[in-house]
């Protein structure tokens, strides 16, 4: 939906936040040491980032300082990271509910913006992460492709090509996607990450 020029991400941002909680309920205690694409996290660190970043942006939509939260959770116990999960994007998509908060001015890690460019930020990063997680367990569900498709479409609107890797910029340089990718490899790689060995 297009809302006086600019696309909801509502919809998406609810979408991929479902995409990820079932992606979330396939891990298992083996799996919670494993790597991940996201190189300075193991699949406990990524969840912990994952329900972290989404307090964050749930913090933002209630009209907080979005750089205020740490996007870490701490004191979740390794059975319950889909029950934190679930916890807190119904917090996330409640406080996102307004319609005025898509206009309204917002503090995230990047800069003061707009919701809607806020909240398309978010979606590429949690189907970025989703991506990241699907890597680590050996991609047990099959990922929906419009996500990937408005999450590289925010990505190339918002991240150069050429950056610095700094608090701001969490992302190394794009690669190289190879040919035929499909569009989460593609994302993967503007984001500067590869898909991880299996040999």
């Amino acid at each position: 939906m297009t809302t006086t020029g600019f696309t909801d991400p509502r919809p998406v941002y609810t979408r991929a936040t479902e995409q990820a909680a079932a992606l979330i309920k396939t891990v298992r205690p083996g799996h919670l040491t494993a790597p991940t694409p996201c190189s300075e996290f193991g699949v406990r660190d990524l969840l912990s980032h994952i329900v972290g970043g989404t307090r964050r942006i749930a913090v933002v939509g209630e009209g907080g300082d979005g750089l205020a939260v740490r996007p870490v959770a701490d004191g979740v116990a390794d059975e319950e990271w889909a029950q934190a999960y679930d916890d807190v994007r119904a917090r996330a998509l409640k406080a996102w509910e307004s319609d005025e908060r898509m206009t309204a001015q917002v503090r995230v890690p990047w800069g003061e913006v707009p919701g809607h460019g806020a909240l398309s930020g978010y979606v590429m990063e949690i189907v970025t992460h989703t991506w990241d997680l699907a890597e680590a367990l050996g991609h047990p569900l099959e990922l929906d492709p419009e996500l990937a498709e408005f999450a590289l479409a925010t990505a190339r609107r918002v991240l150069p090509d050429s950056r610095p890797r700094d608090e701001e910029t969490p992302f190394d340089a794009p690669r190289a996607a190879p040919e035929g990718a499909d569009v989460y490899t593609e994302l993967a790689a503007w984001l500067g990450r590869s898909p991880l060995s299996r040999s």
